[in-house]
């Protein structure tokens, strides 16, 4: 690992066999992707370990893009730390990158005040038009354009109302948010604290740094929390291996937006599927690469969302799942 700047600097450039295809006369393109808190050893290889990035360059090599012959992948990422942004962002306009793609809006903010003319792809917005990152979803109508992960805050109110069908006699929910994103405050938080209302929940905010959840988990135990609602924040998604061993410990029932979490052990996810839209992030890049202005492209908003259920935590909880979940879920891990 090489640090440039504030950037955090994953690279993998054959540049021999590049150098081959430039004098044959073929198009090397440049992309870059970053995550934002993943380490960046995850984003290596053919195959990434990181499921996002994975899905991604698997959706590139199916449109034909494969490292080495066509194409360069500058792979990045910030590792939590969120004033390395604009390094690596400045990082990827030096060299001249074709595409650069972007999670969460945050980064998308920082990419959009660096430059005007590179055209970003967002992998996994929240909230383009809201952060004004585009004009509208159908004419985003400046250098950035991609997908988003949610249709509103409203999914949040979905979660928790899971959440409380899977653990009826619930009244204490630890809100478990991003403190640099300020999802407490923000639409997604006030979303779930007026579901909680309706629903007669109590919700016990319990903020977390990245890579940091001591203090979280201490405000869930002093506040007696009986469940933990976890936020959609790329930090959460990042650190979910952390999260899921740290409430299994507590034994407390769990609630997360994406099923990777489900699969390491966490209790139900309700949300989109995030290797699927990363998968789709490939297109808009290709489509790119072959002449097209992000302005003209349409931000792609999520049609489907999952209910995906781990048995063996339930049982582990001693939790019986009632039939009317079961008959929902899209996934059921045993």
């Amino acid at each position: 690992m090489q640090r440039i700047g504030l950037a955090v600097v994953f690279t993998v450039s054959l540049f021999a066999p590049l150098a081959a295809e430039g004098q044959q006369g073929g198009k090397v393109h440049r992309v870059g992707v970053i995550a934002t808190t993943s380490p960046v050893a995850e984003l290596a290889g053919p195959e990434p370990v990181n499921p996002a990035v994975r899905a991604f360059v698997q959706g590139l090599r199916a449109l034909g893009y494969v490292e080495g012959r066509n194409l360069i992948l500058e792979r990045r990422s910030a590792e939590g730390r969120f004033e390395r942004f604009g390094g690596i962002i400045t990082e990827l306009v030096r060299l001249k990158a074709d595409v650069i793609v972007t999670p969460g809006d945050p980064l998308s903010k920082v990419a959009k005040g660096i430059t005007t003319t590179v055209p970003i792809v967002m992998a996994s917005s929240a909230n383009p038009v809201g952060e004004g990152l585009v004009q509208s979803l159908a004419r985003p109508g400046g250098n950035i354009t991609g997908l988003t992960t949610s249709v509103g805050p409203e999914i949040e109110a979905k979660r928790l109302e899971f959440l409380k069908a899977m653990v009826p006699g619930v009244s204490r929910v630890a809100y478990l948010g991003s403190r640099e994103d300020k999802e407490w405050e923000g639409p997604r938080g006030q979303s779930v604290r007026a579901a909680a209302q309706a629903m007669g929940v109590t919700l016990v905010p319990a903020e977390f740094m990245p890579h940091q959840y001591t203090e979280a988990f201490a405000l869930i135990s002093r506040g007696r929390a009986e469940a933990v609602f976890v936020s959609g924040s790329a930090t959460a998604y990042a650190d979910r291996a952390v999260i899921v061993d740290l409430v299994s410990r507590a034994r407390l029932p769990s609630v997360f937006y994406y099923q990777e979490s489900v699969e390491l052990g966490g209790l139900m996810s309700y949300g989109v599927n995030l290797a699927d839209v990363w998968r789709r992030a490939a297109s808009y890049v290709d489509k790119i690469l072959k002449g097209a202005k992000p302005a003209d492209l349409p931000v792609e908003q999520p049609t489907k969302f999952e209910l995906v259920i781990n048995l063996k935590a339930a049982k582990a909880l001693g939790l019986t799942i009632p039939q009317s979940i079961l008959v929902r879920a899209d996934e059921v891990i045993q």
